[in-house]
């Protein structure tokens, strides 16, 4: 696809959603890692209503070990993988505590080696946390990429690495919001709001 209407479309992107940022409620670093533990499979919506719970008794790795596993997946299965997320947020604030003097590493290799973080996880946190350029592929972010042809790939790592190419550095972690809110409000997985869209004069996939 031809570069300039991909910097087009990036630009209309960055003029809709000057102010995009995360949906997420958080205080920490910390709190941040358990919240996008948490979202996968999963609206942040419902994740800040479930941290609203949760950060008040326990947010910090020595709090989550005290209140355990049993009682931390009671809190969280509103959530849903309840078992599997609360097993690996156990595990994670034991290795930060034996590790890291319980604090979160700003390091990408670092966070990636915790239970329950992958890529997209580890991304979220060094970006968002640690103000580090980073681009985490979720769903919107995957779709939106193909759909628009920013960056076409059938695993989130291709994409990540195809908008890494596209877009210039110091605008990875700002344009990552953008394709979010844009894939939340406009571009949405069923039925698009093509007719209302932005991008619908250049967007290869517009049905408008």
């Amino acid at each position: 696809m031809d570069e300039k209407i991909l910097r087009e479309e990036l630009k209309i992107l960055e003029e809709t959603y000057p102010d995009a940022s995360p949906q997420l409620t958080f205080a920490s670093p910390f709190e941040l890692l358990i919240a996008v533990i948490l979202s996968a499979q999963c609206t942040d919506k419902r994740v800040n209503l479930v941290t609203q719970s949760l950060f008040p008794i326990a947010n910090t790795p020595e709090k989550i070990l005290r209140l355990g596993q049993v009682k931390l997946e009671e809190i969280i299965r509103p959530c849903g993988l309840s078992k599997s997320k609360s097993k690996h947020i156990v595990e994670s604030s034991k290795i930060l505590l034996e590790s890291f003097g319980g604090q979160v590493p700003s390091d990408f290799d670092e966070l990636i080696k915790l239970p329950g973080v992958g890529r997209k996880t580890a991304n979220v946190v060094t970006s968002v946390a640690f103000k580090n350029p980073a681009i985490a592929v979720d769903t919107h972010v995957f779709r939106l990429a193909n759909r628009l042809k920013l960056a076409e790939g059938k695993t989130p790592l291709e994409v990540e690495r195809g908008l890494q190419k596209i877009i210039p550095r110091e605008k990875w972690s700002a344009n990552h919001h953008r394709l979010i809110w844009h894939g939340r409000e406009i571009c949405r997985a069923r039925n698009p709001k093509c007719s209302v869209c932005p991008l619908k004069k250049i967007c290869p996939s517009s049905t408008a």
